[in-house]
């Protein structure tokens, strides 16, 4: 009943609201881009019926062009694609803008996995107190990442955020203003961002959507279930920031960029407090409070414009002191405001987000290797001797006596006090290494720290391992165990609370394995580190490397972290947010506040509501493990494929993610020109098979798998696990999703290529069989059955891009044969990325 209000509610307000608003384009004053609006609905008409009679991309656009336009050269042909590219762009940003607008109407303040249904539901069950227990040490975190999934320039990025509040208002003058603003305004970088324009673009989200969504959370958390006895810690919900400090296969990212965005995020949080302090003192015009904020007013402007040091520290105590005054002379009045002012500081610091420093272990090695032979000369030494010896020397190295990459890294770790001195301790505070499969992958680290003259009670950072392929998955619970015996490492946790975070990459385990082992490896890592940890009096905390799309970590988070069983460490809640989660999950304040408060839920809900759905009996645990087996091997054979790499590159849209100029990162590892499986990065290699649509990393083998039962006469255990488990539940509906993004007609041409056809069917099969069985599975009759909102949305986003994919198959298949002007024909590809990417939100 409550889906079908939705489903009707979402047809009024953003399926009308979208024919009513896109009318608007056709009489919009676009240089060079005349009667596009009413040529587009004829290439969309010949794409759909083209396709389902199996014409190539290339037919269906050389139809188009001769039955709806009189152009004949090349050049003319081209420039027509261009202008409908740029065109649909903008359709894609006002159908954005538009759902963004009704998600408040479209959601409830009492849906589940909100506060209040929580509030409510422990009422109820009488478990409110259990809920305040469990609030007492759990904890949120997003971290933001630099990755490459964000197409939209920060001028269009203001752009969407103005045109979204028009919407809501239904404002037809603003939004026919700002959809002028948009025509005119370029999609494109000219040239590759720079880690610092990267962290500023995520710098404007931290300003003018997280601190005031996570001040007004943190308020009506502590409104709900606080009391004269139970006070919410401040650590509750916590920012993360990968921007200039990441720079695991970014040469763009060093000592200085790292320093450069921790001040960054210094004065980005002391100019927040100003402009709060600012609508604070507009109430607080009382005798002797006036004063002391009036004092603090001039001390965070000479902190943000003279570089005088403050610290929050400063800042509460000013505010303590007027809080007094305030009680004591003013009858308390407006003490709400004051009392939200102090908790934000305590919330965000002078740091704002905690700036992590992350690099690859095969980098690191190189430094120890570089350094050990500057300090012992030619000694043979194996590498778990090294950081060893380097450990003991009493000696601080000098920065000097080294280039490049080395240099960089010692200047990094040697500044870490810096920037703690001037943004606290929770400005910077753990060092995450990628590729960890080894103790020598985190002892280098630490001892980067001794070789840059720190003491071993002066280094406060946690050593983070990042297990993220399959071997580093296997491998992690021995490297850990290792660790926690070793004499130093054990010293150094005590001193960190003997709190230990590990990492765990979504990401490059489904490239690796393949979708249903990487997430079964991640899932049983857990359980074995979670209950290694606890035999070791150390408290875990996981944090996960999740992307937009299933195929990286992604798809339905609030469900996949409901679904973790009391097996599983539940200390904090951690994750990665990028690109397109951060603007079309968090990027506005209603969303931010809903989804901040689904991963909250999750997690505490998880301890607190018992569901023998969470964990997993034995019998259960055997099914998933064959399973994750049979479809393992089966997508390691794709893998072995001798065309799966030719296919990408020639293919598919992979060459031509390094032109796009979104993010600062190479879109590969290595600098040689041979292509890699291994060099591939996750991005890339997931984007590229969703703009081919055919999401191969999101189902790859899982229906194989299951197939595999049916033949065996074991098709009713796989139905008794899929509603007996929670956990495998999320992973087939999550796939589900990536099915339901596919359409494989766009390239059913392939099927008769003689170098590719053969490896085109491979694909399309197990498309076939994993859609099937998967619905035969659940009882649905329609992929996505269950999140109809979800369905419509991708339906409308599918349609608007379906004439963009048809351009952009026709670029390649131009490429392909060597016809004509093959530069106008990549930049057709390159920017039919953009639109593509932005329309799915979650595709790379």
């Amino acid at each position: 009943m409550i889906h079908d209000q939705r489903a009707e509610k979402f047809r009024q307000i953003v399926e009308n609201k979208f024919q009513i608003y896109n009318s608007l384009f056709m009489s919009l004053p676009y240089d060079k881009m005349t009667n596009i609006g009413m040529l587009l609905p004829f290439l969309f008409e010949e794409s759909k019926i083209g396709y389902e009679a199996g014409k190539t991309p290339e037919e269906i656009v050389e139809e188009f062009f001769k039955n709806h336009t009189d152009l004949q050269t090349e050049e003319q042909k081209t420039e027509l694609l261009f202008k409908i590219i740029q065109y649909i762009e903008r359709q894609v940003v006002l159908f954005d803008s538009i759902e963004d607008a009704a998600f408040p109407n479209i959601h409830s303040e009492s849906d589940n996995g909100t506060v209040t249904n929580m509030y409510e539901r422990s009422l109820q069950d009488h478990k409110l107190e259990k809920i305040r227990e469990k609030l007492k040490d759990f904890a949120v975190k997003i971290v933001f990442t630099a990755h490459p999934t964000q197409f939209y320039p920060n001028s269009v990025q203001r752009i969407l955020h103005d045109l979204r509040n028009a919407i809501t208002t239904d404002s037809i003058t603003n939004i026919d203003m700002l959809l002028q603003q948009l025509g005119k305004t370029p999609f494109v970088n000219k040239e590759k961002p720079t880690p610092i324009d990267e962290a500023l673009s995520i710098i404007y989200y931290l300003r003018y959507v997280y601190y005031d969504t996570i001040g007004e959370l943190f308020t009506k958390i502590k409104s709900t279930f606080g009391n004269e006895h139970f006070h919410l810690h401040e650590d509750l919900i916590q920012l993360g920031f990968w921007p200039g400090g990441d720079r695991d296969g970014n040469p763009f990212v060093t000592a200085d960029v790292t320093k450069r965005v921790a001040e960054e995020l210094h004065s980005a949080i002391l100019k927040a407090y100003y402009n709060n302090l600012k609508s604070v003192r507009r109430r607080l015009s009382f005798r002797g409070v006036s004063d002391v904020l009036t004092k603090l007013s001039n001390e965070l402007y000479s902190a943000i414009f003279r570089n005088e040091k403050i610290t929050a520290e400063d800042i509460i105590k000013r505010l303590e002191e007027a809080e007094k005054i305030l009680v004591e002379q003013h009858n308390s009045l407006f003490l709400d405001l004051l009392v939200n002012f102090k908790d934000r500081v305590k919330i965000f610091g002078t740091h704002f987000a905690t700036l992590d420093v992350r690099q690859d272990s095969r980098i690191h090695q190189q430094v120890i290797d570089t350094v050990f032979a500057k300090v012992f000369g030619n000694i043979e030494a194996i590498n778990e001797d090294k950081f060893n010896q380097l450990i003991q020397i009493s000696d601080k190295v000098n920065t000097d006596d080294f280039e490049d990459i080395v240099k960089d890294t010692l200047l990094t770790v040697s500044q870490v006090s810096e920037i703690q001195e001037l943004n606290g301790l929770r400005g910077m505070n753990r060092y995450i290494i990628s590729n960890s499969d080894a103790v020598k992958d985190v002892m280098n680290v630490y001892a980067f720290f001794k070789v840059c003259g720190y003491k071993d009670e002066d280094i406060n950072m946690d050593i983070v391992p990042l297990f993220e392929t399959m071997e580093g998955l296997a491998n992690a619970e021995n490297v850990m165990n290792e660790l926690y015996q070793n004499p130093v490492y054990k010293k150094h946790l005590l001193k960190r609370g003997n709190q230990q975070t590990i990492m765990l990459g979504f990401s490059d385990g489904t490239k690796d394995g393949g979708y249903l082992k990487a997430n079964w490896e991640i899932y049983k890592a857990k359980e074995v580190l979670t209950k290694l940890s606890e035999e070791n009096g150390i408290k875990v905390v996981f944090f996960d490397g999740r992307g937009g799309p299933p195929a990286r970590g992604g798809g339905k988070t609030h469900d996949f972290y409901a679904s973790q069983g009391k097996t599983i460490a539940n200390n904090k809640i951690e994750l990665t947010i990028q690109g397109q989660t951060i603007t079309s999950i968090f990027g506005n304040k209603e969303q931010a506040k809903y989804n901040f408060e689904q991963l909250l839920t999750a997690g505490v809900e998880n301890d607190v509501f018992k569901n023998s759905k969470k964990d997993l009996t034995e019998k259960e645990r055997a099914l998933i493990i064959e399973l994750a087996d049979i479809s393992y091997q089966k997508y390691s054979d794709l893998k072995a494929h001798p065309m799966f790499v030719p296919y990408l590159q020639e293919m598919s849209t992979l060459e031509y993610y390094g032109k796009t100029n979104i993010g600062s990162r190479p879109s590969k590892r290595g600098g040689d020109s041979e292509l890699r499986f291994e060099d591939l990065r996750a991005i890339p290699f997931v984007g590229s098979w969703s703009q081919l649509k055919q999401n191969v990393p999101g189902f790859f083998g899982f229906g194989f798998a299951m197939q595999q039962m049916k033949e065996q006469g074991r098709f009713e255990e796989v139905i008794d696990l899929y509603k007996g488990s929670d956990f495998f539940k999320t992973l087939v509906l999550n796939s589900m999703m990536s099915m339901n993004k596919s359409y494989f007609p766009l390239t059913y041409y392939i099927k008769k290529n003689p170098k590719f056809g053969e490896f085109w069917n491979v694909l399309f099969d197990e498309f076939n069989l994993s859609k099937n069985i998967m619905l035969e599975l659940t009882g649905f009759k329609q992929l996505q059955e269950e999140d109809p909102l979800s369905r419509k949305s991708v339906k409308i986003r599918e349609r608007i891009v379906l004439p963009l994919l048809s351009i952009q198959q026709y670029a390649l298949m131009k490429i392909q044969k060597g016809e004509g002007n093959k530069e106008a024909y990549e930049k057709l590809v390159t920017r039919s990325l953009f639109g593509n990417i932005n329309a799915s939100r979650n595709s790379a």
